[in-house]
Order: structure tokens, then C-alpha cells, then sequence
């Protein structure tokens, strides 16, 4: 069965309610429909296999195959010479093209590594690699020959690498030699040796991507040369494998400390994936897209690396930050060089780029007009950094909104469904297939505008975790215990009179203050709207009269030199002018920077307890452990963190 990925939709009016009523109506027409534009080695038993709830399963008895999907299939149609990736490396000031001919060539050469090292159908393969090329390679080469990936973020600590390698279990560890900050080299190959010392299960063989920035020392008998071994591999050619078959896993962290391992389909994968290229996003086959993420992170899986090439798309890698590789205009540098279509980023990027260059200077050295559309997500926007966006770059920002374990967006305006008027703070509407529900603590559904726990009704469409990697008990406790015949996302907001789904706070965010369920969320918008803040937060801390207590934390822009208390009472004010006394909002502390993940979270968590003078572990994914410090230091300043 052979699928055109360039069968285009024409966006127009209501497109977006049709698609969404036919989808939750007849899934199977539905996503049998969309599963056209995928090539299948074999046709479906079934759309939905539905016999084992809560366990659903997409086209079960088909199969087909990922890489030859993403890869093979555009060399095939004539389309080898199209470049399918750009490595743009501010770093190391190199840039690379790669076709789609050269990445078959490549891909295949070490899938065919891979299997003279034994990987075999089913076997797991850690992939622990910066932003470089190689590691698309070395997760298209699992996927060639069915073993099943598993990337860890570059640089994780060996002990995350460690507990990571002992619950997948792989064959072969993948590794380049170092990773590169712009002030900095992070020697990798030191941190692997470390973990596969602290785990229990003990690779057969590591392979090592050497980086001439700092090239590594290998340990004989068990690493290989990347370049070396290359040289002599047999190309292996595309195995067949089901549908319903593990491509890779993904760690998320877990609450018990022992990270959870996020299961990703081979088919259901392609079939969303493909389907959101075009409907989501709105992008043609050939066009540039950028996704400026990590490959360690789940945007990095879905849209860096597959999406984009199952699509057909060229994709650019970049290695490098939002600011100072060299400055605030790296991304539209980007964005004119590559002549880039749909740029897709977190908001904690564009809120880097707005302290450093609030009035946008350097957008104007830059011709950007390539650009259609700005896509958000990994963390709330607030509306401020939104319309600023959309102000700067006349295009529309679209905040969409999705998870680890989903794969793909959850809610967002599908620009080529149809534009949906835009909400700031809000993600829109819900894609097709996800039939989002905003629930009470009693199980029944919330009054627009209320506040609750977001639920999605069961089946999850195509494409979302079917499961836990060797774990179905803690997937079914972890999300599908709460309300049966719903999955929990974890998050609370509300649906509004249109439908518009709005994302407060991670359902932990909420604060009761004086038994006022109040959102977090919502005070950060109105703090992220005062023109001298760059990035803020809101966190509950313990009070004995009132349970808890906002407390504001907030980063100026570069260049304001007003008094910090003197913007603190204005915030105050402008909370309780636009939220109310209710909110009991009388503090805010001025601090340099917030503690955040390496994917742009900040670590509200980890703040509470500190202001909470309660024990907590700094989680494994922080990008500078001694920002907490400062935080503690200006917490304890303030009387927090157990002060009397």
C-alpha cells in the first residue's frame, strides 16, 4: 500500500469541526483515511483493535516501516538530491547539508553496523548524542532493522544514564565523544563509562561518535570507532515490522525517582505524525521546517527527526541557543538563511530573546519573509510573550499544546484544517482525535470557565503511548486510574464558551487559599504582562492561617534600572486589580534567573519546597544546579525556607 504525502488539504471555513466530530464518530474512517499517506508492507486486520481496554492499539496485523517511511520512500520517488537535513552549528561554526540519498546511504551503512554488532528485531539501542546529525542516523537505523531506540539527553548525569540503561536493557549504547556549550565542551564519553560502571545491565558494545573538539579514549573490547567501523559496514535494507511494535522509548521523570519509560508505535507514530504535518502545521513537502528544540526531548523525536522526514520536509538541526551563539538574532539568522516555512520553539526561548532584545533590533537586520507560521509549546505561554511575537514577526503564533506521552499536539489551531481566531493563553481547540474533557473531583464535567483536571476520553488517538516500556501496571495507575475510561494529563485549566481549551497549571500548581481553588497560571499571566518583566513564576508557599499563599518571583528585562520594590508593588497591585482580593497575592521577589529544565520548564516545584523549607531532590533534568542557590539565598532573604 503506497501513500502520498503530498496530497494537500485546502484550509476553509468549519474544516476544523468537521474534522473533529468525524474523528471522535468514526475513528477508523477517520484515521483509515489519514493512514493513506504512509506505505504499508502490509494492510490493517483492524483500524482500532478495542478488545483490551484500556490497552488500545492502532492498525493492528499491518505492517510496514519507519525509516523506509522517512527515508527510503522520498529517495524512491525521485526526490534523493533534496537536502533532509541541515546541521547549523553556531558552536562549532560548521554547516552541513544532508540529502535524502546521502542520509539512505548513511542510514543503511549503520543499521548494517548495528547488526553485525548482533542488534536484532526487538532489541533496545541507547542513543546518548548532542545536536549532531548522527544521532537521527543512529535512531533511523534502529528503526531500519526493528530494534527499538532509547535517547538520553546529552550530557544526563551518569546516574540518570545508569538507572536508564538498566530498565531498557540495550545491546549497544550509541555515544559521540563530547557535547558543545558555547562557553564550554561537555566531555560525554567520561559520564557513559561512569553509568555502564554504576548500572547492573552491562552493554556488549558502545559506539563512539568521535567529535574532533575533544575526541575520546576507548575502552578495548567494547567501544568502536563511529567513522572507523563505518567504513567497512554492510548496508542492511529496511525489515518489515508490526505496526504495533515498539520504534523507541522515552524517559519522562517519575514521581517515585525511577523514570518512566514512554512507549512509541511503529504505525499509529507515522500515521499521526504525517497526518499533523500537514493538517497541524501546514507545510508541503520539500519546505524547510524547523524544530528548535533537542533530540533528547520528545519535540526533538517527533519534530526534528520523524514528522519532518516522513513528510518529506527538510529539516534543520540547530546546535546552538536562542541567544549569545552570537546574540538575540540566532533564530532569525536561522529563519533567512534556511528559508525556513514553520519554526516551532518553547517559550522560554522567545522570552530569552525578548529580555535581551525587548524592541526587536535585531530582527531588522534580517530578511524573515520565508516565515508563515511560529509554533509554541513545552511550557504554558503567557499572552504577553505571544503578542509580542505575533507583533514583531506578522505571522501567526500558534501556542499548541501537547505531552511526552502523547507525541503530538493534544490542542492547536490547525492551520491547515483552518485559522481559528487566536485567544492569547490559550492552545485553541482540540486536534482531531482528542476528545479533551475538563473534569471535577465528583467525575463530572466542569461548567465553561470552571476550573479542573483535563481528561482525555479513551481511545488516545494514534500516535500516544500504548503503554509503559515493561510496565502496564504503572501505566494504567499513573493515568488511567483517576476517572475510568479517561487518561489524566496532569494539567488543569478550563474550556471556555467557544470551546477554547485554556492550560493553567499542572494540577499540583493549583493553590488553595483559603479554600479558593486559584490557578497559578492565571496570576503569572497578569505578572508576565508588566513591561519590565522578562519570565516570572508564581508558587503556593505554606501559610497556617490560610493553607497556602502566592508567592511571585520574577526576571527583568535587560537594561531596566527601576527600583525592584517599587515593581513589586506595582505587580501586586496589578494582580489584584485584574484577579481580586481572593487571590491573597502580596509578594513578589526580583531574583536573576529561574531554575529550569534543560527543555525550558521552570521548576516550580523545586522552588515550593525550598520556600517550604522541605526536603527535595534537584531533578536530574536541571540546566544549572546553582541557580538554586541563589533562589534559596533570596527565599531566605525574604523569611522563607523555614525562617522564622
Amino acid at each position: 500500500m503506497r501513500g502520498n504525502a503530498g496530497d494537500r488539504a485546502v484550509p476553509h471555513a468549519g474544516a476544523w469541526q468537521a474534522a473533529h466530530t468525524r474523528s471522535l464518530a468514526e475513528p477508523e474512517g477517520f484515521w483509515g483515511e489519514a493512514a493513506a499517506a504512509v506505505d504499508w508492507h502490509r494492510p490493517w486486520a483492524r483500524v482500532l483493535d478495542d478488545s483490551h481496554p484500556p490497552f488500545y492499539r492502532w492498525f493492528a496485523g499491518a505492517e510496514l516501516n519507519t525509516c523506509y517511511n522517512a527515508v527510503d520512500r522520498h529517495v524512491a520517488a525521485g526526490r534523493g538530491e533534496q537536502p533532509a537535513i541541515i546541521h547549523d552549528s553556531p558552536v562549532t561554526g560548521t554547516l552541513t547539508t544532508i540529502t535524502y540519498a546521502d542520509l539512505q546511504r548513511r542510514t543503511a551503512r549503520f543499521a548494517g553496523m548495528l547488526l553485525e554488532l548482533g542488534v536484532e528485531r526487538g532489541d533496545r539501542v541507547v542513543v546518548y548524542m548532542p545536536m549532531v546529525p548522527e544521532a537521527a542516523i543512529a535512531m533511523l537505523a534502529c528503526a531500519r532493522i526493528g530494534a527499538v531506540h532509547s535517547v538520553v539527553f546529552g550530557g544526563f548525569s551518569a546516574r540518570e544514564l545508569a538507572t536508564r540503561i538498566d530498565d531498557a536493557k540495550p545491546k549497544v549504547v550509541v555515544a559521540a565523544s563530547c557535547g558543545i556549550e558555547p562557553n564550554r565542551i561537555v566531555p560525554y564519553k567520561p559520564l557513559l563509562d561512569d553509568a555502564i560502571a554504576q548500572a547492573r545491565h552491562k552493554p556488549e558494545r558502545c559506539v563512539i561518535f568521535q567529535r574532533e573538539q575533544q575526541p575520546a579514549a576507548l575502552s578495548p573490547g567494547r567501544d568502536l570507532d563511529w567513522a572507523e567501523h563505518m567504513a567497512t559496514a554492510t548496508p542492511a535494507e529496511c525489515v518489515p515490522v508490526a505496526a504495533t511494535d515498539p520504534l523507541y522509548i522515552l524517559y519522562t521523570s517519575g514521581t517515585t525517582g525511577q523514570p518512566k519509560g514512554v512507549v512509541r508505535d511503529n504505525g499509529g507514530h507515522a500515521v499521526a505524525l504525517t497526518w499533523s504535518m500537514r493538517h497541524v502545521y501546514d507545510v508541503e513537502p520539500g519546505e524547510v521546517f524547523w524544530s528548535a528544540s533537542d533530540v533528547g526531548w520528545v519535540v526533538g523525536h517527533s519534530y526534528i527527526v520523524y514528522a519532518p522526514l516522513l513528510y518529506g520536509c527538510t529539516t534543520v538541526f540547530y546546535e546552538g541557543k536562542p541567544v549569545g551563539t552570537p546574540d538575540a538574532g540566532a533564530f532569525w539568522r536561522v529563519i533567512e538563511q534556511h528559508k525556513v516555512s514553520v519554526l516551532f520553539t518553547a517559550p522560554t526561548a522567545l522570552r530569552a530573546i525578548k529580555r535581551d532584545d525587548p524592541a526587536a533590533k535585531h530582527l531588522a537586520r534580517y530578511d524573515t519573509s520565508s516565515l508563515r507560521a511560529l509554533f509554541l509549546a513545552g511550557e504554558r505561554c503567557d499572552p504577553n510573550t505571544l503578542d509580542w511575537a505575533g507583533e514583531i514577526l506578522d505571522v501567526p503564533v500558534v501556542d499548541h499544546w501537547w505531552q511526552t506521552e502523547t507525541g503530538w499536539a493534544i490542542a492547536a489551531n490547525c492551520l491547515g484544517l483552518e485559522q481559528l481566531p487566536i485567544k492569547s493563553g490559550s492552545p485553541t481547540k482540540p486536534v482531531p482525535g482528542y476528545d479533551v474533557q475538563v473534569l471535577g473531583d465528583d467525575g463530572l464535567p466542569v461548567a465553561a470557565g470552571g476550573i479542573g483536571r483535563i481528561m482525555i476520553k479513551l481511545p488516545l488517538p494514534p500516535g500516544c503511548l500504548p503503554t509503559l516500556w515493561g510496565d502496564d501496571a504503572r501505566f494504567q495507575a499513573s493515568y488511567l486510574s483517576a476517572e475510568p475510561g479517561y487518561y489524566l494529563s496532569g494539567d488543569a485549566g478550563y474550556l471556555d464558551e467557544d470551546g477554547y481549551l485554556f492550560v493553567m497549571s499542572r494540577i499540583d500548581d493549583i493553590i488553595n487559599v483559603a479554600g479558593h481553588r486559584l490557578s497559578t497560571g492565571g496570576m503569572e499571566a497578569v505578572l508576565a504582562g508588566h513591561p519590565d518583566v522578562a519570565e516570572c513564576a508564581v508558587i503556593g508557599v505554606a501559610d497556617t492561617l490560610k493553607g497556602e499563599l502566592p508567592l511571585g518571583l520574577v526576571v527583568l528585562k535587560s537594561g531596566v534600572d527601576r527600583d525592584g520594590a517599587d515593581i513589586s508593588r506595582e505587580l501586586v497591585a496589578k494582580v489584584r486589580e485584574e484577579i481580586g482580593p481572593v487571590a491573597a497575592f502580596k509578594r513578589v521577589l526580583v531574583v536573576p534567573r529561574l531554575p529550569k529544565t534543560r527543555s525550558g520548564k521552570i521548576l516550580r516545584g523545586t522552588m515550593k519546597h525550598i520556600a517550604d523549607g522541605t526536603e527535595y531532590r534537584p531533578p536530574a533534568t536541571i540546566d544549572d544546579p546553582l541557580i538554586l542557590e541563589e533562589i534559596q539565598g533570596a527565599l531566605a532573604a525574604a523569611g522563607f525556607g523555614g525562617s522564622d
